[in-house]
């Protein structure tokens, strides 16, 4: 995942820690080319998964794979929209709910409604009976925190929106660039949500006299500015709250050697935005059955229990496990805050402008 350029993927494989997909390709390719027995599915940069996985889709179906990786999530979707009339590829997994209305818009993909779709959780699913995306996966962007920290000074950690524009967290948080990070403008839409159009600006208003930093992307941001996380550790780092994700905490053991009894870092549960993970066939696919074949196997709970600890993020189908650290360690949000794909589609431009205008001058 790009974290340091434009609208990143969905932000929870931005802990950077994921690996290429060792079945993936990601050269410039033009797509499947015709052939019937290949599925090029296109992506953002951080799409993983484990090999053993795909490789019993592949046996099962009779499909091979080809994965095109086009950069960040942003750069993905723009580049697919202009390429719709000759694709890349047949499947497009990687828009996410920030992003979404845009791809619908320039008609970036055609009607499928996955088998299994019935069995993923209501509250994902959208576009009502036309099936032009399903639901993969979701993630929460949330403000965690370094324990030790607060711990140290005996201060609570935040655990709202509201607390971060209090004088005792003055000069602690550091979030990213809404104009150039994913977890940035999930933050700022989450405010948006929480606050609505009249109020969002005021808020930002006392966050900035609160002294909150800016930074370009996540990765400056959490393992540079971050106190709480091992790289942060590391740079000395003087920043005790970041806007990252829910699933961070969990990362953060998981990664660790030796392993911890418990997470380094906490989640303030408060200042969550959820986002939601797409993928579609592409319009003029050219092998529409293998791109549908493959759309049903990411839906299948094989896949979809594989991706907590490849992605870092969360399934969508009933009856789907996750790993007991993320149970432990980073459960989602029982009450983020969520925004409508169009309300975000008819804002989002205006929202980020006036942000910029407002925090960054």
């Amino acid at each position: 995942m790009s974290k340091k350029k434009t609208i990143t993927a969905v932000g929870l494989a931005g802990l950077g820690l994921v690996t290429l997909s060792a079945c993936g390709s990601s050269d410039s390719g033009s797509g499947s080319g015709g052939d019937p027995k290949t599925v090029t599915v296109v992506s953002h940069d951080s799409f993983t998964y484990s090999k053993d996985v795909l490789s019993a889709f592949e046996k099962e179906s009779g499909y091979t794979v080809k994965v095109l990786k086009d950069g960040d999530a942003g750069q993905a979707v723009n580049k697919a929209i202009l390429t719709k009339d000759n694709p890349q590829g047949d499947v497009f997994f990687g828009v996410d709910n920030t992003l979404l209305s845009r791809a619908l818009d320039n008609g970036l993909f055609q009607s499928y409604e996955a088998k299994g779709a019935d069995r993923i959780l209501p509250e994902y699913r959208v576009d009502g009976d036309k099936h032009r995306v399903t639901p993969i996966d979701s993630g929460d962007i949330c403000v965690n925190y370094d324990k030790a920290y607060f711990t140290e000074h005996k201060l609570a950690p935040p655990a709202s929106f509201a607390d971060l524009v209090k004088p005792a967290y003055k000069d602690l948080l550091v979030t990213e660039n809404a104009s150039t990070s994913s977890p940035g403008l999930g933050f700022l839409l989450g405010t948006a949500a929480k606050y609505g159009d009249d109020g969002w600006q005021d808020y930002w208003t006392k966050l900035k006299a609160n002294g909150v930093k800016v930074v370009d992307g996540w990765e400056q941001a959490y393992n540079e500015e971050f106190s709480g996380s091992a790289g942060g550790k590391k740079a000395k780092a003087d920043r005790p709250l970041v806007v990252s994700y829910a699933s961070s905490p969990p990362a953060e053991v998981i990664y660790a050697d030796p392993k911890p009894t418990t997470a380094p870092t906490g989640v303030a549960a408060g200042t969550c935005f959820r986002q939601v993970e797409y993928a579609g066939l592409l319009s003029n696919a050219k092998n529409t059955k293998g791109g549908q074949a493959f759309i049903d196997f990411l839906v299948t709970k094989r896949f979809q229990e594989d991706m907590p600890l490849n992605m870092f993020v969360y399934p969508v189908v009933e009856g789907a496990t996750v790993p007991a650290e993320f149970t432990e360690f980073g459960p989602q949000a029982k009450d983020p805050e969520t925004l409508d794909p169009a309300r975000i589609a008819g804002n989002r431009d205006q929202w980020v402008k006036s942000w910029t205008s407002l925090v960054l001058k």
